[in-house]
């Protein structure tokens, strides 16, 4: 029985205390901002921010064959994750649309050799990918295991993230590479410590039992307070991965393009062995993109005030060009900023006559490479 009354995070109450304003994302309850989303995105990238991102698709897989059926269900060769280790890659049909793009970790093996890999789905998707992972599982020694109830995802963001995390733990942070994860004790309460990030700055994401995360919450508040640490809500977590140029499922992503459309043909791992879904149609695909280039996601930076929203044309000399999957005022740039699929004889940066219709007036936009910002390392 399907309910449509909204669900919530373990944190839940203490949003409301915080006085978040809350929204339904995915059919989940989710703090939209606490106070001033510029506030909250200008924290993140000049100090730290507190996000929770419990709404998110956690999903298990182990067993002998854990790694073949992963490489037979998703386009990237995840046998070839290390233990300890993470790779962005993406589950599509049959005809290459893309179903999700995910994180997974490598968690451990064991010395029976079963291996033990944690799927991250998009909250929009998360049911969708279980349902393929487990329809893929079939003939495979692995068992597919619905966790989202397992775990609260609480991310710390920022410059200042690295040092208030360490205050807590005493994992080696230093020794956590980008796209890696390992398993610690933060604050007393124990966690898979990532760092993989959606916001173009260093940060963590920590993924603990349901009933640790306000323990941990409270901790992390309290440790980050001298550095300006604030709670931040899922508005500001749009506009920080916009300016990185990440893209978002529903937005950059849908069933309707191969990675290879998507600009992201290189996740597709043909060289690894064996059959996996998609396959042909992928193949194809990468073909088609060489002979015949899809349309390029560019970065659109506006000349004027007006924010373009997703679905508004882009525009040249009369003719529609391409189209919005992404648009906001950027806090750190000072104007509205805009991800689009454009033809890709205007995508170079800087093509001339470029602009957006919005609301039947051509505003002119110039044509930027993403990302729109890169972190000093």
């Amino acid at each position: 029985m399907s309910s449509t009354a909204p669900r919530h995070t373990a944190l839940d109450a203490l949003h409301r205390s915080l006085g978040a304003t809350m929204t339904d994302f995915a059919g989940w309850d989710m703090p939209l901002r606490y106070g001033s989303e510029r506030d909250e995105h200008q924290a993140v990238r000049t100090r730290a921010g507190l996000f929770d991102l419990s709404h998110m698709g956690e999903i298990t897989v182990t067993g002998p064959q854990a790694a073949q059926l992963l490489n037979y269900a998703l386009v990237g060769n995840i046998a070839s994750v290390g233990v300890g280790r993470a790779r962005y890659t993406m589950i599509c049909r049959e005809d290459g649309g893309i179903l999700d793009d995910l994180i997974v970790y490598r968690l451990a093996d064991t010395e029976a050799g079963s291996a033990h890999y944690m799927v991250v789905a998009n909250a929009s998707n998360a049911q969708v990918v279980l349902d393929a992972l487990v329809e893929r599982s079939s003939g495979f020694d692995a068992e597919v295991r619905d966790d989202r109830d397992a775990y609260a995802l609480i991310a710390v963001q920022g410059p200042e993230s690295p040092g208030v995390l360490k205050s807590l733990t005493d994992a080696d942070l230093d020794g956590l590479k980008y796209y890696a994860g390992l398993p610690g004790t933060v604050a007393g309460v124990p966690a898979l410590i990532a760092r993989t990030g959606y916001t173009g700055e260093d940060g963590f994401e920590l993924f603990v039992a349901p009933s640790d995360a306000e323990q941990l919450w409270q901790a992390l508040t309290e440790a980050g307070k001298d550095v300006g640490l604030v709670p931040c809500g899922l508005s500001c977590r749009d506009t920080l991965r916009l300016e990185a140029g990440m893209p978002l499922y529903g937005h950059e992503l849908s069933t309707s393009l191969t990675p290879f459309d998507a600009g992201l043909g290189r996740v597709v791992k043909f060289e690894k062995e064996g059959d996996f879904v998609g396959r042909e149609a992928l193949t194809e695909a990468a073909a088609r993109a060489e002979t015949n280039p899809p349309r390029v996601l560019v970065g659109l930076v506006a000349e004027g005030r007006r924010v373009p929203r997703a679905g508004y044309a882009v525009v040249a000399g009369g003719e529609v060009i391409g189209e919005v999957t992404s648009g906001a005022p950027s806090p750190t740039l000072g104007k509205p900023i805009a991800m689009a699929y454009v033809d890709t004889a205007h995508a170079a940066p800087g093509t001339p006559g470029v602009g957006v219709d919005i609301r039947g007036s051509h505003e002119p936009y110039e044509v930027v490479a993403l990302p729109f910002y890169k972190r000093q390392k």
